[in-house]
């Protein structure tokens, strides 16, 4: 077998047809990344026949010695079970880019090596672990197992069943928000490309890109339709509907506590009549906060996300709202009608992303409650790998600091830490 530049056609039709296939192996993706400072083969690995075999995009970027590194997001698309395919795949691709002076390809297969239980947290690990040893064997330099957001790409995720989505599968906690989300009068639209700049008000904070690489990103995919927009806002005149509805309720409620209190006059009364004043204050707020809304006939954004379509999964590139409206609760609003939206066309949804870090002290630890609320399988994946290709010069730059220089930057913004707030309704 021999290795060769694939044409963007006999690319895309082998890494669609493999199960380890996804949008960061596409020509598409190429593009974006040559948008933002990167370099890109289609290499592929041909039998006698013209069979591909084994394939990956190839991103190269120089550093600021006089070499370069690549990198394969998500992987090389190859059977890792096959162990002869995947030595001669690595030596083919260690001989070829030798000679265009690459010191290190890094990859990050999107192999899930285990399952974690969401109640217990302890980790179920399947056969796909076995794949360490064989890139182990093949001289493949195991990366340090990140807990946050240190790689290029999570090393955890979460993946929901959209086939069996009903919100009865959720946490107590998301359904509650999600309905009280529906209560405030939130609508989701898809929208188009002028919709960015309204997004990218939610996710600036976030990660360390402009508005400039998420226009690249929906216009490079929206050509073969493969992304969508969409923003959450408020329909105002149902918020006032639904807020005088359920202060009407409240207040019959409430009064009907009042008049046994007078008659039964117990702490477990006394606790209801408290609980029902508090909703009682929130629900005229809202009427009052609807009314002033509703009578100026502004249409009020308050979340957004961009979402990936490959195959028969779609993925949440980034989502983000709106914090002055956090009571609102537009996020879970927003994945949960996500959800709604691809239920009948796509098996699964992709959370795009947890940590490994289950604990209180997690700084990302709200991040991973509020996907965990959505009852996904969670998945660990294999990490990181680099396939040293120039060994003198890969020790030398991991010795002077180089490496860590470079790759030991998140793309993700720490979050601030925030107060809990203690939930009235």
């Amino acid at each position: 077998m021999k290795l060769k530049e694939l044409t963007i056609q006999e690319f895309e039709e082998f890494v669609y047809k493999s199960p380890l296939g996804s949008h960061y192996q596409t020509a598409s993706y190429a593009l974006l990344m040559s948008e933002n400072g990167y370099d890109y083969d289609l290499i592929g690995l041909v039998d006698e026949y013209g069979n591909v075999k084994a394939a990956s995009l190839i991103l190269l970027k120089r550093m600021k010695i006089n070499a370069k590194y690549g990198y394969a997001p998500r992987g090389f698309i190859c059977d890792y079970f096959d162990q002869e395919l995947v030595k001669e795949f690595t030596n083919a691709l260690k001989e070829y880019y030798a000679k265009k002076n690459v010191v290190f390809i890094k990859c990050n297969p999107e192999i899930a090596i285990a399952q974690i239980d969401l109640k217990s947290k302890a980790k179920t690990y399947t056969w796909n672990n076995e794949i360490k040893d064989i890139l182990e064997e093949n001289h493949y330099q195991k990366l340090k197992d990140n807990l946050y957001f240190e790689s290029f790409l999570p090393r955890f995720n979460g993946i929901v069943n959209l086939k069996n989505l009903s919100l009865e599968n959720f946490t107590k906690n998301t359904r509650n928000k999600i309905k009280r989300s529906i209560s405030k009068g939130l609508e989701m639209e898809l929208a188009e490309r002028s919709g960015i700049d309204i997004l990218y008000h939610f996710i600036k904070d976030k990660r360390n890109k402009d508005e400039y690489y998420y226009k690249d990103y929906y216009n490079i995919f929206h050509k073969n339709r493969m992304i969508d927009l969409f923003l959450v806002s408020i329909n105002t005149k149902e918020y006032l509907l639904n807020a005088k509805e359920l202060y009407e309720k409240e207040l019959e409620n409430n009064s009907n506590l009042n008049q046994i209190l007078i008659k039964n006059n117990t702490p477990k009364n006394i606790n209801l009549k408290m609980n029902s004043d508090r909703k009682l204050l929130s629900y005229k707020n809202d009427v009052l906060e609807a009314t002033e809304r509703n009578s100026k006939q502004e249409k009020i954004y308050i979340a957004g996300a961009m979402v990936m379509k490959y195959k028969n999964r779609v993925q949440i590139l980034i989502s983000g709202y709106d914090k002055k409206f956090r009571r609102f609760n537009p996020n879970y609003f927003l994945h949960y009608k996500i959800m709604e939206y691809y239920q009948n066309d796509y098996t699964y949804l992709d959370l795009n992303g947890m940590t490994g870090d289950f604990t209180k002290e997690n700084p990302y630890y709200g991040l991973n409650e509020f996907k965990l609320g959505f009852n996904p399988k969670v998945y660990e994946f294999i990490g990181e790998y680099d396939l040293i290709i120039d060994e003198k010069k890969y020790y030398n730059l991991r010795a002077n600091g180089t490496l860590a220089k470079i790759f030991n930057k998140t793309d993700i913004k720490m979050p601030p830490k925030e107060k809990p707030k203690k939930d009235l309704q």
